[in-house]
């Protein structure tokens, strides 16, 4: 291969191409159903399920993680021949390809449960499954319908808990098969019946339709999985709950009712509750209503014991006396009105006369005599301060000036030497000639002579 080729090729590492392939195979492939023979199962201490799933040609490795193996009815079996659903992925660390099982199951439902996923993202899609949508169940349904068949259990089950609950409770059955071919649109009809019994009221209106079967297998069940009665539930006037199989069957119908209930003896205790309840509570009721009654009639004792006491103080006598004495109140007043004005006017005379007598011209003329007076005692003291101060500097000078003078420097015993006719002090005994004449100044006198 040429050198450029080399240059211009890209290169991957094992894992970037390990990625590449998983990132492929599972956009390609993703999430299906592959069905196959168990061989080399294995459970984990950690709770993870590893198997190989395998036909007469191929094998593909496969894993289903705790959270799913926990759902699982029964264990799973060597040789055992299952559908599984899950993602085709590839384990990097290996770069072997497997499949990541969500739920498995024996051969002949893999169909079935791919039909259920495909109905219920439809009708998840169309909001169906929407929690707003759903009705919250009456607090005192008075008559039940009851979509199931006549003959099974569940109905028993069900109307031994419901009258055990509250007995009378009426309850008007629409009889239909709850598997089979053509359960599915008896069971959608049993539920438009009702609703057509409720809106004519004949014999009664309905408040509440339990739709209930005993459990099964998913074959069993499959009628609640049929969209007519999806359609049928979602289309329902009444409020609906439904009661299918055991509490880990999910339906169609669980999902679309407004309710759900994991048996239909749970149903039936959802739709009410015991007799005994509501007694407490309405003799609760009945309780606060009396509490209530009685302080509301306390108020109006107490408003009427009011409106007679304003009605008694509208009377004329009663006005003619309180207004005697607010006569009496006002004269009061107006005395203490006039004292108190008095005595103001008073102390504000008094206060001006004061301030007269500080304005005048003999007090003023005290005043300032007394001010000159302090004046002139602070202008003496500040004259001797000074002086004092002056007198001091002065004698300062004349001690440091007497220090710095030549004779006091001659008084320790130093002599001042100088040229006798110029009279220019000789600082260097160089600069001096011989025969030269020179002073010799002492503290005493002066000393002349000659250099030799």
């Amino acid at each position: 291969m040429p050198q450029a080729d080399l240059i211009e090729t890209q290169v991957y590492s094992i894992s970037e191409l390990t990625r590449r392939i998983r990132a492929t195979l599972e956009r390609v492939v993703g999430a299906i159903w592959v069905e196959g023979e168990i061989s080399n199962l294995k459970y984990h201490s950690s709770g993870h399920v590893y198997f190989t799933l395998k036909d007469e040609n191929s094998q593909l490795s496969a894993v289903m993680f705790r959270s799913d193996a926990d759902r699982m009815r029964s264990r799973l079996r060597e040789g055992m021949l299952v559908q599984a659903y899950g993602r085709v992925t590839v384990y990097e660390k290996r770069g072997a390809y497997q499949i990541v099982v969500e739920t498995i199951q024996p051969t002949g439902k893999g169909n079935l449960q791919a039909a259920f996923e495909l109905l219920k993202r439809k009708l998840e899609s169309e909001g169906l499954f929407d929690p707003a949508r759903k009705r919250p169940l009456p607090v005192f349904p008075r008559t039940v319908g009851v979509v199931t068949s006549s003959h099974g259990a569940a109905i028993r089950d069900f109307c031994r808990v419901l009258h055990r609950r509250f007995p009378g409770m009426r309850i008007i059955v629409a009889a239909t098969r709850v598997q089979g071919d053509g359960a599915a649109v008896e069971i959608a009809s049993a539920i438009e019946l009702l609703n057509i019994v409720h809106a004519s009221a004949q014999p009664c209106t309905i408040d509440v339709i339990a739709i209930i079967r005993g459990g099964g297998s998913i074959e069993d069940l499959w009628a609640f999985n049929e969209e007519v009665v999806a359609r049928a539930v979602g289309r329902s006037k009444i409020p609906t709950i439904s009661g299918v199989g055991h509490e880990i069957d999910f339906t169609i119908c669980d999902f679309v009712a407004d309710v759900r209930a994991a048996t239909p003896s749970m149903a039936a205790e959802m739709i009410i509750r015991p007799r005994d309840e509501y007694a407490a509570e309405i003799t609760q009721f009945a309780r606060s209503l009396h509490r209530c009654a009685k302080l509301a009639l306390g108020h109006r004792r107490h408003h009427l014991v009011e409106l007679r006491e304003a009605l008694r103080r509208q009377e004329p006598r009663h006005y003619l006396r309180q207004m005697r004495q607010r006569l009496d109140d006002a004269a009061g007043g107006l005395q203490h009105e006039l004292t108190r004005a008095l005595k103001a006017h008073r102390q504000r005379w008094q206060q001006a006369a004061t301030r007269m007598q500080a304005c005048s011209p003999v007090a003023m003329i005290e005043r300032k005599r007394a001010r000159l007076q302090g004046f002139s005692q602070r202008l003496v003291s500040i004259q001797t301060y000074s002086l004092n101060k002056i007198r001091h500097r002065l004698e300062l000078s004349g001690q440091r000036l007497e220090m710095l003078s030549p004779n006091a420097t001659l008084g320790r015993g130093y002599s001042i030497t100088m040229d006798e006719k110029t009279g220019k002090v000789l600082r260097s005994a160089q600069n001096v000639p011989q025969g030269k004449s020179i002073l010799t100044r002492f503290k005493d006198g002066e000393l002349r002579s000659k250099v030799e």
